[in-house]
């Protein structure tokens, strides 16, 4: 038998010379090239006519064509704005955990000194619109860490990204709309007008909608700007809650501590019971010493499925839900700013 090996196999095991590897790997990239930019350019056509049709329903608005060449000229579909909105992670931070994330000492820390350093601006605030500093200092900390954080993306191209993008395209369109009046108005300029991805703005991180309805120039110079001046961020935050609501001398709540046979089913905002109601029950404040004599109503929230922590809630942190509607967002507010009042 022959064991020689057939000169065809040895042919197919010889280097291909670099020479041909270059020649393929040019038609593969030209063939690439060739496609990549023919699909981009479809993209591009798409949202330019889509952009046309936003342009064509701002100007039956009213909007002027002056403000919509400043802010359309250069906007643009954001693949990281996309990703984000797709990508959002599942909540599963306990209780405590979103605590010591959004309300860590160094926080604390820094909003009572803030609180000191604007107390007669934040007491004109809160006597305007009967809303205390100790709560509009805290919101002001946990959505915009003072202001340190408050977005940079383009809320024009984040908020034309996910308008156009088709998951909430309808909310989103009216936002953009919204952010384009806002400009119009003269509030901000457009490069200045940055904010979250999903388009919340400025220090009090208001969405469009909210900064048109709630927004406030505090300090009478013609712009309400939620972006650099505090009086104005201030003002807008306590006005939100003040339309929302806000009851002026009640508080939003406290710790209380629950009895071993209490029934889960009785916690829940659906149900409200007069304060001596629950001291019936067996509920106390958290220090153990008897609920408030007052003819108040109120809730128990459960933040976990255990029974403790747990806090009798009152109308104020109702209003803190219309702001947030996250359980964990209105109890942190809530204690932020029962910490900053004890320094």
């Amino acid at each position: 038998m022959d064991c020689r090996p057939d000169n065809r196999f040895l042919a197919m095991l010889r280097p291909i010379p670099l020479r041909r590897i270059l020649i393929l790997l040019g038609l593969v990239a030209g063939v690439a090239a060739a496609l990549l930019p023919a699909t981009s350019q479809a993209q591009d056509q798409a949202f330019s006519t889509w952009l046309q049709e936003l342009r064509t329903e701002a100007s039956q608005r009213g909007i002027q064509a002056a403000t919509l060449d400043a802010a359309l000229r250069n906007v643009e579909v954001l693949p990281r704005v996309i990703e984000l909105d797709r990508t959002q992670p599942e909540v599963t931070l306990t209780f405590a955990q979103y605590l010591q994330r959004v309300i860590p000492d160094t926080r604390v820390h820094t909003g009572r000194q803030l609180l000191k350093q604007h107390q007669t601006l934040l007491n004109q605030v809160a006597e305007t619109y009967g809303v205390p500093a100790s709560v509009i200092v805290a919101l002001w900390g946990i959505e915009s860490d003072y202001g340190r954080r408050i977005g940079d993306f383009s809320v024009i191209s984040a908020l034309a990204t996910l308008a156009y993008d088709g998951r909430r395209s309808a909310y989103f369109r009216r936002e953009l709309l919204d952010a384009l009046q806002i400009l119009d108005e003269g509030h901000i300029s457009p490069d200045q007008m940055t904010g979250s991805w999903a388009g919340a703005m400025g220090q009090s991180q208001f969405m469009p909608s909210s900064f048109i309805k709630r927004a406030v120039d505090y300090n009478d110079d013609g712009r309400r700007d939620i972006w650099m001046t505090l009086e104005d961020v201030f003002a807008s935050t306590a006005n939100y809650l003040a339309r929302a609501g806000w009851r002026k001398g009640e508080w939003w709540g406290h710790e209380v501590k629950l009895p071993a046979d209490f029934d889960p089913a009785l916690a829940g905002l659906n149900i409200q019971k007069l304060l001596a109601d629950w001291q019936a029950l067996g509920i106390r404040r958290a220090n153990g010493h008897n609920l408030p004599t007052t003819d108040r109503q109120a809730s128990i929230v459960l933040p976990s499925e255990a029974t403790a922590p747990a806090f009798m809630v009152y109308h104020n942190y109702r209003v803190f839900l219309k702001w947030n509607r996250s359980t964990y967002f209105a109890l942190a507010v809530g204690q932020l700013a029962d910490r900053l009042e004890e320094g």
